[in-house]
């Protein structure tokens, strides 16, 4: 396409959109032109300052900021390449195959994610208390060691964690403490009956009484606090009494909040080696009445 084709002093151009070359007259230098072939504005570029008719040089589309043109070799100017609808239609045809198949195999893919997330669901329930929140974790007794159970104070040590231990042959974890009718009762769980723990009968002494004193008792004093300890067998519960051959050390706070705190070291001269060791608070409870 031409210009002016019969003018002396005319040089080419690209249009920067069609790739059309377009012959023009020098004096159309950076003026705005329509291309013949696109219909496109575009910016008609300065003129060269050679007249090697093997270099042409690029305009600019109109609208586009004016930005100093590059020139090429005629011979080499690559056309512009134009994009195949091939690959936009393989790519339907994909998608389109991606459909199908989970549409086929619907049932399958779904219920396995259904199982999976029942099975999970399944193996680790997570406890929730009535009002919607988590429950907290269930504490379990630590299981019991031989090395803990000494019938010597020599070398007694209370440890400060929750008193806990090993009570004919089961593994102990106090769970609740109370004084009541001077006698101090270590037992597992919180609600029902006190039939799995310790309880120390110091013949009626309150808690005012206990408070800040520290008792020691060793195995070969005559005759010392009655120890029942108590736990179920077959489902049925059971009771052993200890009056002597023991080793005890109980030191005892002071009452704060209606509670005695303390620490305890207690082993029982048992065949299933019984002992528990460790801290309690006691609730301090008013005496039952009487008979």
């Amino acid at each position: 396409m031409e210009c002016f084709s019969n003018s002396m002093s005319e040089f080419k151009f690209v249009c920067p959109v069609c790739g059309q070359h377009i012959k023009c007259e020098s004096w159309r230098s950076n003026t705005m032109m329509e291309c013949p072939t696109c219909f496109q504005r575009i910016i008609v570029p300065q003129s060269p300052s050679t007249d090697d008719v093997q270099l042409i040089i690029t305009g600019q589309k109109a609208g586009r900021r004016l930005v100093p043109t590059a020139m090429t070799n005629l011979g080499t100017t690559t056309p512009p390449v134009k994009k195949s609808p091939m690959a936009a239609i393989a790519f339907v045809v994909l998608l389109c195959a991606a459909v199908a198949v989970v549409f086929v195999f619907r049932g399958k893919i779904f219920r396995s994610t259904n199982i999976q997330s029942t099975t999970t669901s399944q193996t680790n329930p997570a406890p929730v208390q009535k009002n919607g929140t988590p429950a907290r974790p269930v504490v379990v007794a630590p299981p019991a060691n031989d090395t803990n159970w000494m019938l010597t104070l020599d070398e007694a040590t209370i440890p400060g964690s929750t008193a806990a231990g090993r009570v004919h042959g089961q593994d102990f974890l106090c769970g609740r403490a109370f004084l009541q009718n001077g006698t101090l009762v270590l037992r597992a769980g919180t609600s029902g009956p006190p039939d799995f723990g310790l309880a120390i009968n110091f013949s009626g002494a309150p808690a005012n009484a206990l408070a800040g004193k520290t008792i020691n008792v060793t195995t070969d004093a005559d005759k010392a606090a009655r120890v029942t300890l108590r736990w179920r067998e077959s489902n049925q519960p059971r009771s052993e009494n200890f009056t002597n051959n023991y080793a005890m050390r109980l030191e005892f706070g002071m009452p704060a909040n209606n509670h005695l705190p303390g620490k305890i070291y207690f082993c029982a001269p048992d065949k299933m080696k019984s002992y528990i060791l460790g801290t309690f608070n006691a609730e301090i409870r008013k005496p039952k009445p009487s008979r």
